[in-house]
């Protein structure tokens, strides 16, 4: 059966799309713990991260490096994070979370934000790409 994000890249589950090429996806998080929080994943299903081949695994962090740049112009922060977690979705998958302090990494607060307010971002991220 295919993951969440598999539904995603394929069309079926709408997104706010940041990114796309042959090998790699980017797109915002619906529940974020900042505004421009954005997940980076391969196209290829793989359930953790470290089991991805070198090649995906080394492109998924280029490919990462180019969208936390868009971000990073987009939206007004001290620094992009960068975290790995992967039990929510088996999935290998990259969030990527703008922050000013350590609280924002934590996962327990999250901003609400509407579905223009998220389309508005991901404009605005895509054009800074």
């Amino acid at each position: 059966m295919s993951s969440i994000f598999t539904k995603i890249i394929k069309g079926e589950i709408p997104c706010y799309k940041i990114a796309e090429n042959d090998d790699y996806f980017a797109f915002l998080d619906v529940n974020p713990n900042t505004k421009g929080h954005t997940l980076c994943i391969p196209k290829v299903e793989v359930d953790k991260l470290f089991d991805l081949d070198e090649e995906h695994y080394m492109g998924l962090m280029h490919f990462s490096r180019k969208v936390a740049l868009a971000i990073e112009k987009t939206i007004p922060c001290n620094r992009i994070g960068l975290s790995v977690i992967g039990l929510e979705v088996p999935h290998a998958h990259v969030h990527l979370v703008p922050i000013s302090n350590m609280e924002d990494m934590r996962f327990i607060s999250k901003v609400k934000m509407t579905k223009e307010e998220f389309e508005s971002l991901a404009a605005a991220i895509r054009s800074n790409l």
